[in-house]
């Protein structure tokens, strides 16, 4: 454990920043997932309002630093091509 005052708190803040940081990837591994499951039960609808769900939400934990801004275009680009492809 940290015993000067600054070292306890940059633990806080590393363990709140981990915090956060965790829910914008899952939040954005769950709209992932939601568009690839309306892909695979071929519901273009769904698809496409979940494709702009995920796509906002992989532009802001891009934004945010949580992931690489070239993951974030990979990622927008395999899904618009998943539901490009259903059409």
């Amino acid at each position: 454990m940290p015993n000067l005052k600054n070292a306890i708190k940059k633990v806080n803040v590393i363990a709140n920043k981990k915090k956060s940081n965790n829910e914008y990837k899952s939040s954005m591994r769950t709209a992932i997932k939601n568009v690839e499951k309306a892909v695979t039960e071929n519901n273009s609808e769904k698809a496409k309002d979940s494709l702009n769900v995920a796509i906002k939400r992989i532009d802001k934990a891009a934004k945010k630093g949580v992931i690489h801004s070239n993951k974030a275009a990979r990622d927008k680009s395999k899904l618009t091509k998943k539901v490009n492809v259903m059409e």
